[in-house]
This record gives structure tokens, sequence and C-alpha cells, in this order.
């Protein structure tokens, strides 16, 4: 389970340090891919493989948009391990997709991890906090 929210940042080669919490589930292997908002999800390579068959086996590969789709989720991805001191590389094209320069958040999503520009997760933070309460209330989760 991915839990908190990071400040983190990259260095020249566009790496950050994996927090402590995420090395066990990430250090085997790991695939960043786009997200929605402009945001990369990082998913370990096991569930990554979880998340590839569903897509194959729920969505009609007969139709334009889901090949669109399947190609760009497929084009741009990176699978990937830390290196020796958990370090992730976040390939260039993706820090383009997710406008990552140096500064970055990286946050638990329970079941994967985000990457963000920073400005981009406080715009979606400020968004979405106050929808919280109604959303939480819909789908009967604990506060």
């Amino acid at each position: 389970m991915f839990l908190m929210t990071f400040p983190l940042k990259l260095d020249e080669k566009g790496r950050f340090f994996l927090p402590k919490s995420y090395r066990d589930a990430l250090t085997p292997g790991l695939v960043i891919v786009q997200n929605q908002e402009n945001s990369l999800a990082i998913y370990s390579a096991e569930d990554f493989e979880g998340v590839a068959k569903r897509i194959l086996d729920e969505a009609s590969r007969t139709l334009e948009d889901v090949r669109a789709y399947q190609r760009m989720l497929g084009a741009d991805a990176s699978q990937t391990k830390p290196d020796a001191q958990f370090r992730v590389t976040v390939p260039a094209v993706l820090r383009e997709y997710a406008r990552l320069e140096r500064d970055i958040i990286v946050t638990g999503v329970i079941d994967h991890v985000e990457i963000w520009n920073p400005e981009l997760w406080a715009a979606y933070r400020a968004e979405q906090q106050p929808k919280y309460s109604q959303i939480n209330q819909m789908i009967g989760q604990p506060q």
C-alpha cells in the first residue's frame, strides 16, 4: 500500500530518491506511465501486469480510441528498477508530459504512486479538497 506525500527533487539526470516506505514494493521493478491531470503513475511491475491484462481483457481493440490509448500508454511507459541508491529515473518524455522540472511531488494513492509538478498538485488539491467530504459520504469510508 502506498501512502503519504513527499516533496522531492529531480537531479540533473531526471532521478529522484524513492521514499523508504515504497522501496520494498517497487525495488523488484516498476513501471512509470502517463496518468490523468498531467501526472505520472508508478506501479510495481507485477501490478502493472494486472493493469495491462485488464485493458486487454476488457477493452475491445477494434475501437479506435482503445487502440490509441494502448499505443500512448505503451509507447511512453518506462519499465525500470531503482539503482543501488534507490534512485528512479523518469525519462525525458514523461518529465515533459508531467511538466516536471527540479521540484516534484511524489504521493501515494493506495494502490499506486503518482508524481506531480508541485504547482499542478497544489491546484488539484485546492480543487478537490472541498469535494472530499461529499465523496467520502457517497462511498461510505471513514474520515
